[in-house]
Order: C-alpha cells, then sequence, then structure tokens
C-alpha cells in the first residue's frame, strides 16, 4: 500500500534527498506532501511522527517540518532495548557490545597517535586524574567517558565517535544492571594512564598494542560480571534501583 507505515516514510526520506534538502531546510507544508505522497492527512503525520523520533526531521509546531540531524544516538532506545532482552536470558551477550567497540577503537588509535598535540595530552590527562579521585562512582563513570571522548576527537570521524558513544553508554547501563561486585578502580586508571603514555612517544603500534591491553582488561571485568550475575541469578530485567543509584566500579569504567 502506497500510504503504509515504513513504506511512507520511506518516501518521505526519499523526498527530502531528491528535492536536495539539508539539514534546518523545511519540508513541503502538510497539504503539499499529502498530494505528492497520495496518502491521508493522518498517515503523513503518522509517518513524520515516526521520522522526528529517529531525528531524521524536526516538528516544530506553528512553523512546519524541518529536516534534522539524524544523530546516531537516535539508535540507542532500541539497540539498549535489544541487549537488555539479550543479556537477560545470556548475560554474556554482554561481550558481544563491548567486541563491537573493541573494533572501532582499535582502528582509530593509530590515527590518534599520529595527531597527538600538548593540549590532547593534557585533556587526557586531566581525564586521567579525575578518574583518580573521583569522589563517587558516577563521577568516575563521567571522568571515563570524557576520556574516550577526547581521545577520538582528533580523527574528525563524528561517525565513529557518535558510536563509540552509543556503545559505552548502553554497556554502562546494561552492566549496572547486572549488580556487579566493587572493581579494582586503581587497575582502571593504571589502563587509561598506559593509554597516555604510549600517544606521549608518539608510537602508534604501541599505541594500539596498550588499545589492546585496555580491552583485555575489559573482557576479564566482563567476565567477571556474567560469573557474579550467574551466581546470582541476576538478569536486565530483574536488577533494583539500587544498581541504577550506585554506579558499579567494576561496571562504571572501561
Amino acid at each position: 500500500m502506497p500510504g503504509s507505515g515504513r513504506h511512507l516514510e520511506g518516501r518521505i526520506v526519499d523526498l527530502i534527498l531528491e528535492q536536495g534538502l539539508r539539514t534546518g531546510s523545511a519540508l513541503p507544508a502538510e497539504p503539499a506532501l499529502v498530494a505528492t505522497l497520495g496518502a491521508s492527512r493522518n498517515s503523513v503525520r503518522e509517518a513524520l511522527r515516526a521520522l522526528h523520533t529517529l531525528g531524521i526531521v524536526e516538528i516544530r509546531h506553528g512553523y512546519g517540518t524541518f529536516v534534522g540531524r539524524a544523530p546516531i544516538t537516535a539508535v540507542t532506545p532500541g539497540l539498549l532495548f535489544r541487549t537488555r532482552l539479550s543479556v537477560r536470558d545470556d548475560p554474556g551477550a554482554l561481550a558481544d557490545l563491548v567486541e563491537v567497540r573493541e573494533l572501532l577503537e582499535l582502528g582509530l588509535i593509530e590515527q590518534v597517535a599520529t595527531r597527538v598535540d600538548e593540549a590532547l595530552l593534557d585533556a587526557l590527562g586531566a581525564a586521567v586524574e579525575a578518574m583518580a579521585t573521583a569522589e563517587d562512582q558516577d563521577a568516575l563513570a563521567d571522568a571515563d567517558r570524557r576520556f574516550h571522548e577526547v581521545l577520538y576527537a582528533p580523527v574528525g570521524n563524528e561517525l565513529a565517535t557518535q558510536l563509540i558513544g552509543v556503545f559505552w553508554d548502553i554497556y554502562h547501563q546494561v552492566a549496572t544492571e547486572l549488580e556487579p561486585p566493587p572493581g579494582d578502580r586503581d587497575q582502571v586508571v593504571e589502563s587509561h594512564r598506559r593509554v597516555v603514555e604510549a600517544l606521549r612517544a608518539g608510537n602508534a603500534k604501541q599505541a594500539r598494542r596498550v588499545m589492546r591491553y585496555h580491552f583485555a582488561d575489559l573482557h576479564e571485568r566482563v567476565a567477571r560480571l556474567v560469573q557474579a550475575a550467574g551466581a546470582s541469578g541476576t538478569s536486565g530485567t530483574s536488577a533494583g534501583e539500587s544498581a541504577r543509584a550506585s554506579y558499579s566500579g567494576e561496571a562504571g569504567p572501561g
């Protein structure tokens, strides 16, 4: 059917591309869309709302509909739900998420090593220091996320850095729901500090080796999470609110 759900959403996306509209450009008014698409007003509105949820369009009430930025973070709710479902039946599925992030970061770290300057090293050092002195697990997790954001900024690959952020956020939310035991903060801080030292040395291959070591440590922590979850019978849907209220040191860093 021409006016059915996903088909109609796809036709609106095609229309945006065919008309050469860019982010912030106004879409044709609703009556024009109804006429062009040959669909009912309600069907067009439902399709636009679905695209708005994905960030493809932005609905400004009283002004019209505009082309959105379609941030990669729009996929986060669906991917988070999928991961939580998988982890409920098999906590080991969390390792798949870490593996994807590892592939992305290992692919970028050597590029970072060729773009290092003092400003980057200072920013990374400050993030590591913030991890070491964090007063609670929320502060520790914030500093850890900031480290990875700063680390890959010089590469200039917005898609890759957004994906890394998405996988980071999903891992940390799901990991806290497994209610893991406290981790070794010193080990986590040292793992990040080694990355900074490798970059300071200007050795791209060493930077990659150190990053691989960093992820080996993370995989070990995931294994401990899975073992603890299996021993306690904890699942992604049964973890209590306490897991969300207190970021565990085991789940927080990465």
